[in-house]
């Protein structure tokens, strides 16, 4: 049997080459399978069956169902439909019995030349009784007995590509396919009764019998496990990477947490001990700390820099913008002030006098902790002996970024945080290269929030409402999805529903979107923090980084326009003080049963990672192992928004069968380890992993 690469080889061909495939079908096939390779084309799963009944005579058929008959061509005869479309009436007869096939957009010679008269055909179709004839249109056509499947798949075609020419391809291409070792767990095949990856193909492709969903669930499983494994190489490989024991102790904790006035919750005591058996292990960290809205992961990644300061080196934490920047800058004042630890401000604004004050203490070390946004790994910027980067938002960087700023130290270690709560799917699949430590719940003095939902109909009462609770001295947020007017977007306006908010409530006003000024928008929020205003009109630019426990109404309009995670991440930004707070979603006329089914979602749970699923299901996460944005990781073979339930646990088994192959193989050099390398070339994961050594 050929090894490695070789024994893929016919299937990394292009589809072009093989046997009877035109040069433009090819084409066509290539994008309707998404690439151009014979593989791609075996992957092409049908998204139905069609099963045609064999009969000898027309008058066998039933009503609107497919058959496949014999019959002998009689004659030809050409016309043109009211609409001019050329045709040709072949005249055919079945052990006695008068068919007629209608050949749309044929002309006659090539019906001549196809269906010669006296010959024996197959035709595949509907047949429809008109009179003393039977009629069948566009039939599918062979002169073999055999030529044309009772099982049809239907694939998904594109252009004027045709089943036949799909048919003929799938055969030629599964012909090809080699001998190839089982790399999946025997127990596992046994208990889920698959069969093995060639069988599965020819069942679903070229089948005998409808499949049912064994097959299919095979080899969606091979695509998750093929994942799971170059994640497992991935974060093997971090894991490996040398780096240094940071040795801190609790003092400079202890004198922050007497500052913070709160004692942490006993999630965020979890998530701090799992960071620091990170920092003291002689290898690099590379965790990911989650947590929905208001969980509390500023305060661990506080402990977590302050015991890298403690053991005297310094630490590094870059948010995607200065707004958060400058927020996580007040709460690590606070903290680090009481501690006797300095902390600096590295953004695009700092400026003059200041920056070379940063810079400099950041190269001589008199700066131990700085927080900044991408202005941190620009060229200038060197540290005495930088140990940990955090990531805030790590959603908002590419990962060249985050390593960018990891490579301004030795041996760096780095925690990513993000807020956007991960369902255990996506972490598997997409996140999986990195240990996770998750918060669960809120710290003590969080408010519930209620939420609401109503139609734009009701802003006149909305706002009136808003008017008595201004004059309770409550303060709210006003979200919109667009800045200015536009005549290609109905989307409500920033700048429009200040105005109008502003004449109603004179100097009670601010607005904050993306394009203002800095310096102008930190002045609108310092103005509403503290209530020189009472509402703040504002874009999505406040989903993160403002925290102003005096505002107790968040209101969303158009609601049904923004993604469940980002309703939720606005919702977060009320509920953070001592008072009840309320969050109205408010929708534009004529929701869809969708829009509705989604909001519902956000109005009957604060629970992130719950809602995360629901939004997860509808839209998709994209894949981290390459450059696709949208759509589920490991996706190809089973869509998850039609089966959740089955994918997720196909997901779970992935995970732990992948876990335990590496733990018992990490060079993947046993036999099953050896297929798994197949597995990983077929499914597009092998370029980068070079073997691992065993040890």
């Amino acid at each position: 049997m050929p090894q490695g690469a070789d024994a893929l080889a016919p299937l990394m061909a292009p589809i072009g080459e093989l046997k009877g495939v035109k040069e433009n079908d090819a084409r066509l096939m290539a994008k309707a399978a998404g690439g151009p390779r014979v593989l791609d084309l075996l992957l092409h799963l049908p998204e139905r069956y069609l099963t045609r009944r064999r009969i000898t005579r027309p008058s066998h058929a039933l009503p609107d169902s497919e058959v496949l008959i014999p019959v002998v061509i009689s004659s030809h005869k050409s016309g043109r439909s009211g609409q001019g479309r050329p045709y040709v009436r072949v005249r055919c007869e079945a052990e006695g019995e008068s068919v007629t096939a209608l050949l749309m957009n044929w002309q006659k010679p090539w019906a001549e030349k196809a269906l010669p008269v006296g010959a024996t055909r197959w035709f595949a179709g509907t047949l429809k009784e008109e009179g003393d004839d039977w009629v069948v249109v566009n039939p599918q056509i062979s002169a073999k007995e055999d030529g044309i499947p009772e099982v049809q798949p239907v694939w998904p075609l594109t252009g004027a590509l045709g089943l036949p020419q799909v048919t003929r391809a799938m055969g030629a291409a599964l012909a090809l396919l080699p001998e190839l070792p089982e790399w999946q767990d025997p127990p596992l095949l046994r208990r889920e009764k698959w069969p093995g990856f060639t069988p599965a193909l020819r069942a679903i492709q070229a089948p005998e019998a409808e499949p049912g969903a064994a097959p299919r669930h095979r080899l969606a499983y091979d695509e998750l496990l093929s994942g799971q494994i170059a994640l497992g190489l991935v974060r093997r490989r971090s894991r490996e990477r040398p780096g240094r024991a940071l040795a801190g102790g609790e003092t400079l904790r202890a004198k922050a947490l007497a500052a913070f006035g709160f004692p942490p919750t006993e999630a965020q005591r979890q998530a701090v001990a799992e960071i620091d058996a990170d920092l003291a292990a002689p290898r690099r960290m590379l965790r990911l700390l989650q947590g929905d809205v208001g969980a509390g992961k500023t305060l661990v990644a506080v402990m977590a820099m302050l015991r890298v300061a403690e053991a005297g080196a310094q630490a590094a934490l870059m948010a995607p913008t200065e707004l958060l920047a400058r927020q996580h800058l007040r709460t690590f004042e606070k903290l680090c002030d009481a501690a006797g630890v300095k902390v600096a401000l590295l953004t695009g604004s700092v400026k003059g006098k200041e920056r070379k004050r940063v810079l400099a203490g950041l190269a001589d070390g008199s700066i131990p902790l700085v927080l900044g946004t991408h202005a941190l790994f620009q060229e200038g910027v060197v540290f005495h002996d930088l140990a940990l980067a955090v990531v805030d938002e790590q959603h908002r960087f590419g990962v060249a970024q985050r390593l960018m700023l990891a490579e301004k130290g030795d041996a760096v270690d780095m925690l990513v945080m993000t807020a956007t709560p991960i369902p255990r799917t996506l972490l598997l699949t997409q996140w999986g290269e990195m240990a996770v430590s998750r918060i669960a719940g809120k710290p003590p003095g969080r408010q519930p929030i209620v939420t609401r939902i109503t139609s734009q109909d009701r802003l006149p009462d909305i706002i009136e409402r808003l008017g008595e609770a201004i004059g309770r001295e409550e303060r709210a947020y006003w979200v919109v999805r667009a800045i200015s007017g536009s005549e290609r977007d109905d989307s409500v306006a920033a700048e429009d529903r200040f105005a109008e908010l502003n004449g109603r409530f004179p100097g009670l006003v601010g607005i904050a979107h993306g394009m203002q000024d800095i310096a102008v928008r930190e002045a609108s929020l310092a103005d509403f923090a503290a209530g020189r205003t009472k509402i703040l009109v504002a874009t999505t630019v406040i989903e993160v980084g403002v925290d102003v426990p005096e505002a107790t109404i968040m209101l969303i309009e158009q609601a049904e326009r923004f993604g469940l995670a980002a309703l939720h991440q606005l919702r977060g930004r009320v509920g953070r003080g001592s008072k009840p707070s309320s969050c109205l979603l408010v929708h534009s006329p004529g929701l869809t049963e969708g829009e509705k089914r989604r909001l519902l979602v956000l109005r009957d749970s604060d629970d992130g990672f719950v809602i995360a699923e629901e939004d997860l299901r509808a839209r998709g996460g994209g894949d981290a192992l390459s450059t696709r944005q949208a759509g589920l990781p490991g996706a190809r073979l089973l869509d998850p928004r039609e089966d959740p339930e089955e994918y997720a646990r196909l997901v779970d088994i992935a995970h732990d069968d992948a876990e335990v192959l590496l733990g018992r193989d990490p060079a993947l050099a046993s036999p099953r380890g050896q297929a798994a390398r197949l597995l990983l070339a077929l499914f597009g994961h092998d370029i980068t992993m070079a073997p691992l050594d065993a040890g």
